[in-house]
């Protein structure tokens, strides 16, 4: 198995070594493996993890929908109940990128009326 020192893994993912120590003590990722010395190593599986929860993070999810996800997954949840919470939080992102683009639409017109 292929690790990876926390700053690779900082690197890889676009995240800082902070963050990934955050996600860690939040229970969002891992647990992390250690090496004989005790520092952290990431496998592939982590990155992956540690990617979705950036990405699920850039979208607006907050720490406690994280955790409620991460819980679904861990525990013995159906699939379904992993896909209700999935569509809950995409009705809640498309409902934000409607008022954005309603937004941008109203930042062009003023843009165009004052140019």
């Amino acid at each position: 198995m292929t690790t990876v020192p926390p700053a690779t893994a900082a690197d890889r993912t676009g995240v800082s070594i902070d963050t990934l120590r955050y996600y860690e003590r939040e229970g969002l990722i891992g647990p992390i493996r250690r090496s004989a010395g005790g520092r952290r190593e990431y496998t592939e599986d982590d990155l992956f993890w540690i990617g979705l929860v950036t990405c699920f993070r850039e979208a607006g999810l907050g720490i406690a929908d994280l955790r409620e996800f991460v819980a679904i997954l861990r525990a013995e949840h159906s699939p379904q109940d992993r896909v209700a919470f999935l569509r809950e939080r995409r009705a809640t992102l498309q409902q934000r990128a409607a008022a954005l683009s309603r937004a941008m639409e109203v930042l062009d017109e003023k843009i165009a009326y004052y140019s």
